[in-house]
Formats: structure tokens, C-alpha cells, sequence
């Protein structure tokens, strides 16, 4: 009797979660057309979100001013159009959007991360390829494409930080930009100093800031440097101590320190 009124509840209950998964998907597909609509009826109903006065409105908070407490909300949307300005890589319309969003909701990191990506890593592809291609534009140009979308994402983190001062992963996200796109030690490393120096930054921030020093010619400071994070990382394999400790050895090979001047593991 146990067994069959188990069988009838297990039963039950996998129809009941059935039925959510068929419900929480036709939710999801039955929306898709009132979420463009609403959009439609933002876009239609505030003269600041077409795009030639789109820009002015910002600056005049006129945007800001009209959404009032539904800010957050147009954000999300407004973040769902920028999208579709990336998928057609229409950069010119992006930076408005960006603007829009990170104008409306700060608040998010997301929003200004993954905005100062697709500008310093997808639009200068794009824009080249509008040009003519790697084929065609001569090297200096290209690379003048590069610098100028790194000016333009670094200034977008920049403004970021206003908002979020003690963020390590915007500090980071500015490092990465000047040592990804323009291989710039001078000036990413300076910026992954300040992000490590946050106990809520990533493990491997420091070993690449190691990295960068090393790439500066900077081997002795580096290897201090190691010795300092491996005294300090906690007993987690995502620390990867290990890792760490393996570059240390590698770096006193490499300037010969004498073995009883060695660094001692023992944390």
C-alpha cells in the first residue's frame, strides 16, 4: 500500500512539474510579441529615445526623468534593443543604447562590462570590416581603429567606477582592455595592482599582474611579488598555490638566486 501510494504521489508530482515547464515556455513565447510592443509604445511615447535626440535627452535628463521609478524595468528592455544593435553590428546605435542603459540602472556591473567589451573587442572588427577589411585598410589605420575603441570602452569603465569605486572586476576589466587590445603593460598594470589589492578580486588577477612585470623587464620585483600571494593564498584549489609556486621556482632559475636565498614553501 506504501509503495503504490508512493508511486501515486512520485506521479503527481512529476506531472505538476511538467505542467510548470509547458507553462513558464508558453509564458516565455507568448510574451516575446508584448515585450516588443511595450518597447514600441517606450519608444513611440518619449521623444528622447529616438536616436538623433537620443543623446540630448540624456545630457538634459529628460530620459531619466520620465521613467521615474520604472527605470530599472526600461533598462532590462532597452538592454534587450542594444543587443539587437549588436547582432547587426550597428555600432552608431550601440553607443546610444549603451548610454541609455547604464544612464537608466548604474547599478549593475553587467551593464558596463559587457557594454566596454563589444566596444573595445567587436567594433573595431566591425568597423575595419566596413572599411574594407584587414586586406585593404593599411596596419596604422587599423591600429588607430583599435585605440580609438579602447579610449572609448576605458572611458565607459571609467564612468563606471563613479558609481562602483571599490569594484575589482571594473579595475580589472580596464587592465584587460589595455593588455588584450593594445598589449599596453604600462598601463594595464597599474590597474590589476589596484584590482588585487580588493580581497574580492579573482586568484588569477595576481598571477597575471606577475606576468606583467615580467613582461617589463621587472623579473626581481615579480618574483617578490609571488612570494607575497603565495604566503597569502588560503587553503583552495582555485587559489592554484601550486601554480604559483611552480613560477617562483621558475623565476629564482632564471635569476639565479643561490638555494640557501630560496624561498621556503611553508606557508
Amino acid at each position: 500500500m506504501r509503495i503504490v501510494d508512493s508511486l501515486v504521489l512520485f506521479r503527481e508530482k512529476a506531472l505538476c512539474l511538467g505542467a510548470a515547464v509547458i507553462i513558464l515556455i508558453s509564458v516565455s513565447l507568448l510574451t516575446r510579441p508584448l515585450e516588443q510592443s511595450l518597447w514600441n509604445d517606450i519608444y513611440r511615447d518619449v521623444p528622447g529615445l529616438k536616436l538623433e535626440e537620443m543623446d540630448q535627452a540624456l545630457g538634459e535628463g529628460v530620459v531619466l526623468g520620465v521613467f521615474g521609478g520604472l527605470r530599472s524595468l526600461v533598462a532590462d528592455f532597452a538592454w534587450l534593443q542594444l543587443n539587437q544593435k549588436w547582432e547587426a553590428r550597428d555600432w552608431v546605435s550601440l553607443r546610444v543604447f549603451i548610454r541609455l542603459v547604464t544612464s537608466l540602472d548604474p547599478k549593475p556591473e553587467f551593464f558596463w562590462i559587457n557594454s566596454a567589451r563589444m566596444l573595445a573587442y567587436d567594433v573595431p572588427h566591425w568597423r575595419i570590416a566596413k572599411a574594407g577589411g584587414v586586406s585593404v585598410l593599411q596596419p596604422g589605420k587599423q591600429e588607430q581603429i583599435v585605440v580609438e575603441q579602447v579610449d572609448e570602452a576605458v572611458a565607459l569603465l571609467l564612468r563606471a567606477l563613479v558609481y562602483h569605486p571599490r569594484s575589482a572586476n571594473l579595475k580589472l576589466e580596464i587592465g584587460q582592455v589595455y593588455l588584450n587590445r593594445l598589449k599596453d603593460f604600462e598601463r594595464a598594470a597599474p590597474w590589476f595592482k589596484a584590482a588585487i589589492d580588493d580581497p574580492n578580486a579573482p586568484y588569477y588577477a595576481a598571477r597575471i599582474y606577475a606576468d606583467i612585470l615580467r613582461s617589463m623587464g621587472q623579473d626581481r620585483e615579480a618574483y617578490l611579488f609571488l612570494q607575497q600571494i603565495y604566503l597569502k593564498l588560503p587553503n583552495d584549489p582555485q587559489a592554484q598555490a601550486e601554480v604559483v609556486l611552480e613560477r617562483i621556482r621558475e623565476l629564482e632559475a632564471y635569476l639565479k638566486i643561490p638555494k640557501v636565498m630560496r624561498f621556503r614553501e611553508a606557508r
